[in-house]
C-alpha cells in the first residue's frame, strides 16, 4: 500500500486530474493507495503540523501546492521525497538551492520566478503606453511573494510607473 501525503491551502481541481491518471496507471485509492489530504483552509500556520503528521504516518511521498507548505515539509523531513508541482521562487525562498540541481529530497517546477514578474509589467506597459499607475494584488503572508514584490518595484521604477500595493 503506497501512501501519498498532500498538503495544500484548499482542494484544487488539479488533484482530480492527478489522481485520475494514477488510477489509469493502476494506483487506486483504497486498494493499493492511501492519500492523506491536509488542507489549511487559508491558515498557513497549520503547515508545520501537517508536515509532522505526514512524516509520522510514513508517507512515501509528500506533494505540496504552495511554497509555505514546501518550507514546512522541508523543516519536517530530509528523507521523504517532496514534490511541488509549481512554486513561487523556490530558490529565493530556500526551498531548493537551485532549479537545475534542487538537491536533497525536494524537487518540482516553477512558473513564477521573480524575473518573470518584471517582464509581465514591461509587457503591460508596452500594451498600454500611457499607463502610469498599476495596482498589484499579492499575498504578503507567503514569503515567496516578497522577491516578486521587490522585482516589480524595481521594474516599475525603471518604467516610470507608480505601484499601488494591495495585499490579499
Amino acid at each position: 500500500m503506497w501512501r501519498i501525503g498532500l498538503v495544500s491551502v484548499a482542494y484544487l481541481k488539479d488533484e482530480d486530474i492527478f489522481f485520475q491518471r494514477l488510477r489509469e496507471l493502476g494506483y487506486v485509492e483504497g486498494q493499493n493507495l492511501v492519500v492523506e489530504r491536509r488542507y489549511s483552509e487559508g491558515r498557513a500556520e497549520r503547515f508545520p503540523e501537517f508536515a509532522a503528521e505526514l512524516v509520522r504516518l510514513k508517507a512515501d511521498i509528500i506533494i505540496v501546492t504552495t511554497t509555505p507548505a514546501a518550507l514546512a515539509v522541508k523543516g519536517a523531513t530530509n528523507i521523504v521525497p517532496v514534490v511541488f508541482p509549481t512554486a513561487i521562487d523556490p530558490v529565493g525562498t530556500g526551498v531548493v538551492p537551485s532549479l537545475a540541481r534542487p538537491a536533497g529530497n525536494i524537487t518540482g517546477t516553477t512558473t513564477q520566478a521573480p524575473e518573470i514578474v518584471a517582464k509581465r509589467l514591461q509587457l503591460l506597459k508596452e500594451a498600454i503606453p500611457h499607463l502610469s499607475r498599476v495596482a498589484v494584488l499579492w499575498n504578503a503572508a507567503n514569503p515567496a511573494n516578497a522577491g516578486q514584490w521587490r522585482e516589480v518595484q524595481g521594474a516599475a521604477r525603471a518604467l516610470g510607473l507608480t505601484l499601488q500595493s494591495q495585499e490579499v
